[in-house]
């Protein structure tokens, strides 16, 4: 398996993005292309040793700043990293695409050079996010800021081809993100998407409150890319700043230190199960073609995991299961 892996893009590269590269490859059985300035891909590189044959460096000359126009980036910036490996994905040999860069222009690279699948309007951003036991797919978390119900819809059917795929669950369920659990909840955008899924989905179980996010009410967790995008960035800032002050506290009282030693392994354990860096990617559905968004902060550790996720979803075949699954 190939997996084409942006070079340039997240708050940390090349530098973070190769380190997890050369981790990816002397774990995972895969080879990797490294799009971006050649010159500097291969300089950080030559920090690295790694199994010779396995990671191989495409030019691309421009590179995509966080403040760049998506549109313009299609338009203007026809070489740079995430256009170049986007269409890497057009030719034979080619398996995914991984990218912690500007995710406008990864959204709208990947709906205007691969095309979306039949029966998709608009594509959108999942997450697998943990909850009290296992875990779920939030979808859209940013890629559609103001969707129709039709895209919610869509959404909901894509979320639960790749919870059975990916994650293994027999038969997830859908849930609606709102203000209440009630069906007249909410705001007129919501009571139509509301009565559409009810309509056309078989598995949907209703809205699903905020605080009952991470309880496990429902398998796939649906909403706008504004609400998804500000769920897990609050969430991000509550466990880091919940973390800031429980060590704070620990530090102050002997007491509490050596609780904190005694449970030391359960915090790790904790710590782990909530951390974005053990998900990996998220991946962009709805596109023909496998691309996965990693985080902009991605440690070489979120990328080496956005890697295995995107090979599993290759592994799956989770775009053929999306073509025969989703429907109008």
């Amino acid at each position: 398996m190939r997996i084409v892996v942006d070079a340039m893009g997240g708050d940390h590269a090349p530098a973070c993005v190769v380190s997890g590269v050369v981790e990816a490859v002397k774990e995972l059985p895969v080879e990797i292309t490294l799009v971006g300035i050649e010159a500097q891909v291969k300089k950080e590189l030559s920090r690295h040793s790694y199994p010779e044959g396995r990671i191989t460096v495409l030019h691309a000359a421009e590179v995509v700043d966080m403040e760049d126009n998506p549109l313009d980036v299609i338009r203007r910036k026809k070489n740079c990293s995430i256009v170049v490996g986007v269409n890497l994905l057009k030719q034979p040999g080619y398996d995914a695409f991984v990218s912690a860069g500007n995710t406008g222009a990864l959204v709208a690279a990947s709906t205007f050079y691969l095309r979306m699948i039949e029966g998709v309007d608009r594509p959108g951003i999942g997450l697998v996010i943990p909850q009290v036991s296992g875990c779920a797919f939030l979808i859209d978390v940013g890629a559609n800021p103001d969707p129709k119900p039709e895209h919610i819809y869509q959404y909901g059917q894509m979320a639960a081809v790749y919870m059975q795929s990916v994650i293994g669950v027999a038969n997830p369920t859908v849930g609606l993100i709102n203000i209440g659990e009630e069906a007249g909840k909410g705001s007129g955008f919501d009571k139509q998407t509301y009565q559409l899924l009810q309509e056309k989905l078989p598995n949907f179980v209703g809205n699903v409150e905020p605080n009952k996010l991470f309880v496990g009410k429902a398998d796939c967790l649906v909403c706008t890319g504004v609400v998804g995008n500000v769920i897990i960035k609050l969430s991000e800032g509550l466990m880091e700043a919940a973390g800031t002050v429980l060590k704070r506290g620990i530090m102050k009282d002997p007491l509490a230190m050596l609780g904190g030693l005694m449970m030391k392994g359960s915090l790790k354990g904790l710590k782990k199960h909530v951390d974005y860096s053990e998900y990996g990617g998220a991946p962009l559905l709805g596109v023909n073609g496998v691309v996965m968004k990693s985080h902009g902060r991605s440690s070489p550790k979120a990328i080496k995991n956005a890697i295995r996720a995107a090979m599993r979803e290759v592994e799956h075949k989770v775009i053929d299961r999306m073509r025969t699954a989703v429907v109008s």
